[in-house]
């Protein structure tokens, strides 16, 4: 770690403010076509963990579906260092593990399927319409847990990034792009974080 490295990292933990425990990031398949871009995953995970989340998201962004098998093999083969859940385009199945990662799972996407599962509910007759509510939904999201921190690289766009999950989330945009994503580079995200003041939509 360089000498700038060092001084952001005491920086961070000398700073009373807490930590984001879920920490997001939202990249594209472009990005994974780079040399290292696995690396990259690998190594944010770590540093992820290191500075005290207990949960990362990995959302990529692709332009063709056909893409995704391919993409979605070497995400299943990373060297992670807690459990891994990998969820495509046509995946209902929960993902609760440390580590999720949504290869084009739109969040519009995700969040349709769960109107509908919840319209399917009512017409079997066991869940009534007013009954319906937040929570209702969120069980029904394939993502459950909201990110405290959204670092998005390359751009000030979100893409179809986790509509729902994300509402209260604090976004962090850098002009660095997923390829040269260095340990400084997040920890520049962690000292945003900490300036900032988290109203939850109040």
């Amino acid at each position: 770690m360089g000498l700038y490295d060092r001084y952001l990292a005491a920086r961070i933990r000398r700073n009373a403010a807490p930590l984001p425990g879920c920490v997001a990031v939202v990249i594209t398949e472009r990005d994974l076509l780079e040399d290292g871009a696995y690396r990259t995953v690998e190594e944010f995970f770590e540093w992820a963990f290191e500075y005290g989340a207990d949960c990362v998201l990995v959302y990529v962004s692709v332009l063709d579906t056909g893409a995704v098998p391919a993409i979605r093999r070497v995400f299943e083969r990373c060297d992670a260092p807690r459990e891994l859940a990998v969820r495509g385009p046509d995946d209902a199945e929960r993902a609760d593990a440390p580590i999720n990662v949504s290869i084009g799972l739109g969040g519009k996407h995700e969040f349709a399927a769960a109107v509908r599962g919840a319209a399917t509910a009512v017409e079997a007759g066991t869940l009534a319409a007013e009954e319906i509510d937040a929570e209702t939904i969120e069980e029904r999201l394939v993502f459950p847990t909201d990110p405290d921190l959204v670092i998005k690289t390359g751009a000030e766009r979100l893409s179809d990034f986790m509509i729902w999950q994300s509402v209260y989330s604090e976004l962090h945009f850098t002009d660095v792009n997923w390829r040269d994503f260095r340990k400084r580079d997040y920890l520049r995200a962690l000292r945003d974080y900490q300036s900032r003041q988290r109203r939850y939509g109040q």
